[in-house]
């Protein structure tokens, strides 16, 4: 038995919305199936403030589905450099690719979970905002508002929690404005029913939700079981000679960073030395730059960046055009991985 009659519910949160909600984001003008797409994949695990300026730049480059499709893995990944959770970049151009082949943006269900990085949530997002079919969603602040409003204790990310919360999200939504109420019910997460220090005097909600009313409202949701992140050790090899080349190797598309332009990894100094010689690269100058980490979800990098100079570069392409020479101008075309790009803006590289 859920807490009030849903269409309570519904009532008291678009009401709210319709004095409190968001209706300028650039996804919102206008709303179609690809920017509501583009923007529901952008946000995931992605702050609204840091998504706006890439998402611009990104409808600026593919205003279209049929432009994403027809663009390069490359020049994708370079409009999404910096966003990370780079699969998401790749699945969005595989799957711009199928829906190109197919003639038609899918507007079921069904059609679109089979779609690469598309899940039960996106897919509700694009129906309901989109399309106006009433389909619930579960992102992250939506998990948040459920959860404390009906007292569902757990972590989210546990099989039984989830589906607690997917009955919860089906139940409240409406059939009618299912539009304003997707976007609705995200922006009070977002904005009133936020993670820390959460406004619940503001909240339409407030005077039925049982976290308000049971002191729990820093409890709920439950937080993800604390795990302690292993940490890996590497050298990256940035590698210049004097006529303004770079080398850089494009990374498998599985992994971290799939798909992205990184430098070689080597385990010691000795080895990346090593691996020059027998390329018959000659060390002119070599040296370590200051260590530094990235952050992974399931790790952390600790990097020493070894800058090498060299007097005979060559032209060489190497591992089925993996490993190139890049003229420094031509690196800001490329999509880099993030401490890469840092890492060439701090030495001063061209690549403005």
């Amino acid at each position: 038995m859920m807490r009030v009659e849903a269409s309570v519910f519904q009532r008291k949160l678009l009401d709210w919305f319709d004095l409190n909600g968001r209706k300028d984001l650039p996804w919102q003008q206008p709303v179609t199936a690809y920017r509501v797409w583009l923007s529901e994949t952008m946000l995931q695990q992605t702050q609204v403030s840091t998504v706006i300026p890439y998402f611009l730049k990104f409808v600026d480059r593919f205003p279209e589905v049929d432009d994403l499709a027809s663009a390069s893995l490359d020049s994708v990944l370079q409009m999404w450099s910096g966003l990370g959770y780079y699969a998401r970049a790749r699945n969005l151009h595989q799957s711009a690719r199928i829906i190109q082949a197919s003639g038609r943006f899918p507007d079921n269900f069904d059609s679109l979970i089979q779609l690469p990085g598309i899940g039960q949530s996106t897919a509700g997002a694009i129906l309901s905002i989109a399309f106006q079919n009433s389909h619930p969603i579960l992102d992250g602040n939506v998990k948040r508002v459920l959860a404390r409003f009906e007292g569902v204790s757990g972590w989210p990310g546990t099989s039984v929690t989830a589906k607690q919360l997917w009955t919860v999200s089906a139940y409240y939504t409406p059939k009618e404005r299912v539009a304003d109420y997707t976007q609705a019910i995200m922006d009070l997460g977002a904005t009133v029913c936020t993670r820390s220090k959460p406004d619940c005097v503001r909240c339409p909600l407030h005077t039925d939700c049982y976290a308000r009313l049971n002191g729990t409202v820093a409890l709920l949701p439950a937080p993800k079981p604390a795990k302690k992140l292993p940490v890996k050790h590497l050298y990256f090899l940035y590698l210049t000679d004097g006529s303004g080349h770079t080398l850089l190797e494009q990374r498998p598309l599985s992994g971290i960073w799939g798909g992205l332009w990184s430098f070689p990894e080597f385990e010691s100094v000795t080895a990346a030395h090593k691996w020059c010689l027998c390329q018959q690269i000659s060390i002119i100058k070599s040296e370590c730059l200051p260590e530094q980490r990235h952050t992974f979800s399931h790790f952390h990098l600790n990097y020493i960046p070894l800058r090498i100079t060299t007097d005979n570069h060559k032209h060489f392409v190497m591992e089925a055009n993996r490993l190139v020479w890049y003229k420094n101008p031509q690196i800001k075309l490329l999509g880099l991985a993030a401490p890469i790009q840092r890492l060439l803006e701090s030495t001063h590289e061209d690549t403005a």
